[in-house]
């Protein structure tokens, strides 16, 4: 299980600064809480909760990563579903 991101998926989310926040929220959004307090100090989901949501959004094993473009419409959506959730 991979909880690796394809190459080239930040650059192409840099490519789109409008998305940038997006991907931030939607990333602290799957963070465990109190990530800071364990190594590596990094807002990584569980690997059994990031396996379970690549499943669910993709079908098969969970253990191919997200493809830049997935991730650049997650950016995209995160916000506009917060703004409808208001």
């Amino acid at each position: 299980m991979s909880q690796r991101l394809e190459r080239g998926t930040i650059s192409l989310v840099l490519r789109h600064p409008s998305s940038v926040p997006g991907a931030l929220r939607a990333g602290m959004a799957i963070a465990p809480k109190g990530w800071w307090r364990r190594a590596p100090f990094l807002p990584l989901p569980d690997r059994e909760y990031w396996q379970f949501r690549l499943e669910t959004a993709n079908g098969g094993d969970g253990l191919d990563p997200p493809s830049p473009h997935e991730v650049l419409a997650v950016a995209r959506w995160f916000p506009r579903m917060r703004r409808m959730r208001r």
